[in-house]
């Protein structure tokens, strides 16, 4: 019994994450920071570049590549396979949150439609599925060439490691442990069987 209580305890040392690693592991959090930072940016940006579209299409540059760096600084805490669901959380959460900061922006008299004109509330609709579009054709793209270029690196340092048979070798030794499974299940049957 005192093998299971011992009588002695012992101090763990448990290491916290840094803060802004913390906030990286939370898909809410960092799709409503980037939704709304990225609400917030628009008309700024928009109204000092006027009506020049080399600038407006620097500023919708700009968003593609925070949207991205934001959206990579989540997914790199998470395996491949997790993206599938992570990445469209995040455009609807980003998307969510950008599109209420919207709202506000309106009854502010802040939000701008292009890069002149003022936003009212029955733009809004058309704006929320402009926005929608526009950050799932931009994630989804970049987060399947990530996910690309992710599954190309790991298999060019299994070659570099000369590892190249490690894939071969673990669907092998999954094959033999499910073999020998089956194989000592059957054995009791056919010894029952036989008395």
């Amino acid at each position: 019994m005192s093998a299971f209580f011992p009588r002695h305890s012992v101090a763990w040392k448990l290491e916290e994450p840094a803060a802004f690693r913390r906030l990286s592991l939370s898909l809410v959090e960092m799709a409503v920071i980037t939704g709304v930072v990225l609400r917030l940016l628009r008309p700024l940006i928009l109204a000092r570049t006027g009506a020049s579209w080399l600038m407006v299409g620097g500023f919708y540059a700009f968003v593609a590549v925070l949207l991205c760096l934001m959206a990579t600084t989540h997914l790199g805490n998470y395996p491949v396979r997790q993206w599938t669901w992570r990445v469209p959380a995040f455009v609807g959460i980003e998307v969510a949150a950008e599109m209420l900061t919207s709202l506000a922006l309106i009854a502010l008299h802040r939000e701008t439609l292009g890069a002149t004109a003022l936003a009212d509330f029955h733009d809004w609709p058309a704006m929320a599925m402009r926005t929608l579009l526009y950050r799932a054709g931009v994630l989804f793209t970049f987060a399947l060439a990530l996910a690309g270029v992710v599954q190309l690196v790991r298999y060019l340092l299994l070659k570099h490691e000369h590892r190249g048979h490690t894939v071969a070798a673990v669907h092998e030794e999954r094959v033999r442990e499910e073999h020998e499974h089956q194989q000592q299940h059957q054995r009791p049957g056919l010894d029952e069987g036989s008395r």
